[in-house]
């Protein structure tokens, strides 16, 4: 599937074009999950380079929490069991015009199979001081802001 990595610089722009003639505004969620051992939760997609948090869209009719969920048990194999806690909402205009994500600490959640096929290239955990070098910037950013006390940023 390293194929879509190849192809997703090249569909961007149409992807976004359609999302900003379908949808004048866009909502992402992101979930910070650690585990026992303090260790946060990252993935790496099939179609872009790089770590990220698990997280994606909001769909219409979906609550972000919905959303949340769903893209937690798609990607990353990980059931929510009690609420998550919202951390920090962001601007994504440099990426999407007219975007927002929403960024949530997830401390109650159990392990399950995932669901997406094809979608993640690989999952890990990571100590807090040794995050890997392609993790995303804006990733990185959120997680120092919710667990190392760095200044909240309202770009993403």
């Amino acid at each position: 599937m390293l194929w879509r990595r190849a192809v997703e610089p090249f569909a961007r722009p149409f992807v976004f074009a359609w999302f900003k003639l379908a949808r004048g505004l866009t909502l992402g969620v992101r979930g910070i999950v650690l585990d026992s051992e303090g260790r946060v939760l990252l993935i790496e997609h099939t179609y872009v380079e790089g770590w990220h948090l698990p997280g994606g869209g909001v769909e219409k009719a979906e609550t972000a929490e919905t959303a949340l969920a769903r893209e937690l048990v798609e990607e990353a194999g990980v059931r929510l069991t009690g609420p998550p806690r919202l951390v920090s909402i962001h601007s994504n205009h440099a990426h999407h015009p007219n975007d927002h994500v929403l960024t949530y600490l997830c401390p109650a959640w159990e392990p399950c199979p995932a669901t997406s096929k094809g979608e993640i290239a690989q999952v890990g955990w990571f100590a807090l001081d040794a995050l890997p070098d392609t993790l995303r910037p804006g990733h990185r950013r959120r997680i120092e802001e919710a667990l190392l006390s760095a200044e909240l940023a309202p770009v993403w």
